[in-house]
């Protein structure tokens, strides 16, 4: 398990970028009890392994005028990895698909997408999603209202769960 290769500090690192990304390093390294200059080298490596993969902002959509978000669940004619892949990239190419989820069960595919209007969002179902090689079936559901979009992890849970295997 790759969390193991991480000491309380790198952990406590993560908690506090994943609430606040724009934090100064020596703001940072404050909070986790150590100096700036370690704190900078214990970042950059968690950036080189992979463990920190960027920095965003978190933009209000509604706001900026996408005022529709749909989840579309795709079914698949075939799970071939091939195909699998192609679908998947297809999605990367889509830009009203903000997340794109392979699931077992039912629907291959959970899409998140997001459209100024229910017009745009309807011209992208009917002129890409629906026409795409092997989409069989599309189920959507319009999203009425949000309440929990927590990115990240709880670290609260996992450092819980490492305490008992201590």
């Amino acid at each position: 398990m790759p969390v193991h290769r991480l000491d309380p500090i790198d952990r406590k690192i993560l908690a506090e970028l994943q609430a606040d990304g724009r934090m100064t390093n020596v703001e940072l390294a404050r909070r986790v009890g150590i100096s700036a200059p370690p704190c900078l080298r214990r970042v950059r490596t968690l950036e080189e392994q992979g463990f920190i993969r960027g920095y965003h902002a978190e933009v209000d959509p509604r706001e900026l005028g996408f005022e529709v978000q749909v989840f579309a669940m795709v079914g698949l004619q075939s799970q071939a990895e091939a195909d699998l892949r192609a679908f998947e990239d297809r999605c990367r190419a889509w830009p009203l698909v903000r997340e794109c989820h392979m699931l077992n069960g039912e629907v291959d595919f959970i899409l998140k997408c997001v459209a100024p209007d229910l017009s745009t969002f309807q011209s992208f179902l009917t002129g890409d999603l629906l026409t795409a090689p092997n989409v069989g079936s599309v189920k959507t559901s319009l999203v009425i209202r949000g309440a929990k979009d927590d990115p990240g992890v709880p670290f609260d849970v996992l450092e819980e769960r490492l305490s008992r295997t201590a």
